[in-house]
């Protein structure tokens, strides 16, 4: 496997997620994090797809974008405001 930095982070050492996973570790619903995903609010990684595309998240991307404070977001609250 290939390694990377991506944000400062690596990639090589970061768990990938699936969208119920990601969900459960952010304690949010699955849709929301499908949501949060199509909308761009966290980092996400689109598989494959034409008509449905399958979603993998990287655990420390989600850790960072938890982190990040809203103004940097972009999104005038921070994340669980938005729920």
């Amino acid at each position: 496997m290939r390694g990377g930095i991506r944000n400062g982070v690596s990639i090589v050492d970061s768990e990938w997620l699936t969208a119920t996973e990601a969900a459960q570790y952010l304690k949010v619903q699955p849709r929301t994090i499908l949501k949060w995903a199509k909308q761009g609010t966290i980092p996400a990684h689109a598989l494959s797809g034409c008509k449905r595309v399958t979603w993998r998240f990287l655990k420390s991307e989600l850790d960072g974008a938890m982190l990040r404070p809203a103004s940097a977001a972009g999104l005038g609250g921070s994340i669980e405001q938005q729920n």
